[in-house]
C-alpha cells in the first residue's frame, strides 16, 4: 500500500475531512460511501442561472450585489413610425427640390429682363390690390408695430413722402400739437399740427385720401399731392386746409400778415427709397426742407442684408421683383444714407438686416 493511501485511511478513521475540492455532502461519521451516494441521488440539484448574482461570503455587504446592472436596450421604433418618418423625409426632400428648381427658373427669367431704374409707374397698376398683396407678409414680419413706433415719433408739421395707399394713417397722432414728456422724462412736443401726403402715383394718393376721410373726418389741416419727392416745396401759409406754420423756428410773413413755415418738423418715408430713381438726391432735398435744430427724417426701408448668401438671392431676383412690384429690394440703404450727407441719430435693423429703421437730421 502506498504512503498516500495509508495517509487517507488514517484521516478517514480520525473523521477529518480530506483537503481538496469542496463537496456538497461530506461523509459523516458512521456513514459509508454508498449511503452518501444514495443521499445525493435523493437530493434534487438546484440549477444555477448564469445571470444569478454571485454568492458572497456571509460577512459581505448584501448591498454590494449587482453594482453593474446590464444596460437596457433602447426601445425599437415601430414599423408604422418608421414608415411615417420615411414618407415625411421623402416629401420634404421633394419639396426642397421643387423650390430649388423654381428658384433656378426664376433666376434665369429675371436675368433675361431689361428693367429700367425708374419703376415707380408699376404702382399705378398695382394700387388697387397693393394692400391685399402685402398684408400677409407684413403681419408675419410684424411691420405694423414697426410702422406704429416710427410714425408716433412724428410731430408738428409733417410731410409723408411715398405715402402709397396710406398704410401709416392709423398711427398718426392728429390731436393737435401739444407739450409732453418722452420716455426719459424730458420735455418734448407731441402730436401733429398738419400733414401733407405726397406720392408719384395718382391712384395711390386717391386711396390715401379716401382712407384719411374715413379715419379723421374732422381733421382739416391735410394736403394730398401727386408729386416727385425731390420737388416738394416747404410748407404753405396758414389757411383752413393748408399745411402750415412752424412755431419755434424762423418764419416769414406773407401779404396778409400770416406766418409761413420754412421747414417741416418731421418727414416720414416708409418703403419708398426702393422705388425712387435717385434716392440719394431725394434724401438730400428732404434735408433742405427739414427744420435744422429739432427736425427729424424718419425712414423705414428694406434693402440688403447682413448676409452675403441672402444678398445673392436678392440680386438674382431683383429685376423680376422690380418689374412686377416696382421695388428694387437689393439696394444698400446704409450706403444711400451715407451718400446723402444727413446725420444719423439712430439706426436699427431686423429680419436678417433687410429691414432698416433710420432717424436722420440735417447737418
Amino acid at each position: 500500500m502506498s504512503a498516500s493511501r495509508i495517509g487517507r485511511g488514517a484521516l478517514k478513521k480520525a473523521q477529518i475531512p480530506t483537503p481538496g475540492p469542496s463537496r456538497t455532502n461530506p461523509i459523516q461519521a458512521g456513514q459509508t460511501r454508498s449511503d452518501t451516494w444514495q443521499m445525493r441521488k435523493q437530493t434534487p440539484l438546484t440549477k444555477i442561472s448564469p445571470h444569478a448574482p454571485p454568492s458572497l461570503p456571509k460577512r459581505a455587504n448584501p448591498h454590494l450585489l449587482n453594482l453593474r446592472p446590464e444596460p437596457e436596450s433602447p426601445p425599437r421604433m415601430s414599423p408604422r413610425a418608421m414608415t411615417v418618418l420615411g414618407v415625411g423625409v421623402l416629401a420634404m426632400s421633394t419639396y426642397c427640390g421643387y423650390l430649388y428648381a423654381s428658384y433656378r427658373r426664376e433666376v434665369r427669367q429675371s436675368q433675361a429682363l431689361e428693367v429700367p431704374v425708374d419703376v415707380s409707374d408699376r404702382y399705378n397698376h398695382t394700387a388697387s390690390s397693393f394692400d391685399a398683396d402685402v398684408e400677409m407678409s407684413e403681419k408675419l414680419m410684424r411691420m405694423g408695430a414697426k410702422r406704429r413706433e416710427l410714425v408716433q415719433g412724428a410731430r408738428g408739421n409733417v410731410l409723408e413722402v411715398s405715402c402709397g395707399t396710406g398704410r401709416n394713417l392709423e398711427y398718426y397722432d392728429l390731436g393737435g400739437e401739444r407739450r409732453g414728456v418722452d420716455e426719459q422724462g424730458r420735455a418734448e412736443r407731441k402730436g401733429c399740427r398738419s400733414v401733407t401726403f405726397v406720392d408719384l402715383s395718382p391712384q395711390m394718393v386717391e386711396i390715401t385720401r379716401e382712407k384719411f376721410a374715413r379715419l379723421y373726418p374732422q381733421f382739416g389741416r391735410v394736403v394730398f399731392r401727386v408729386q416727385d419727392a425731390r420737388e416738394v416745396p416747404p410748407p404753405d401759409t396758414v389757411t383752413g386746409t393748408a399745411t402750415a406754420t412752424a412755431t419755434s423756428r424762423p418764419t416769414t410773413n406773407d401779404a396778409n400778415g400770416e406766418q409761413a413755415a420754412r421747414y417741416y418738423d418731421t418727414i416720414v418715408q416708409t418703403m419708398g427709397l426702393c422705388s425712387m430713381p435717385d434716392p440719394v438726391a431725394t434724401l438730400r432735398h428732404l434735408g433742405t426742407i427739414t427744420e435744422p435744430q429739432r427736425g427729424r427724417i424718419l425712414l423705414l426701408e428694406h434693402g440688403r442684408s447682413h448676409y452675403e448668401w441672402l444678398n445673392r438671392i436678392l440680386d438674382n431676383l431683383a429685376p423680376a421683383h422690380a418689374d412686377r412690384h416696382g421695388c428694387w429690394w437689393n439696394r444698400d440703404i446704409g450706403q444711400i444714407v451715407r451718400e446723402s450727407g444727413l446725420e444719423v441719430v439712430d439706426v436699427q435693423r431686423w429680419h436678417f438686416g433687410t429691414t432698416w429703421r433710420y432717424v436722420l437730421r440735417p447737418v
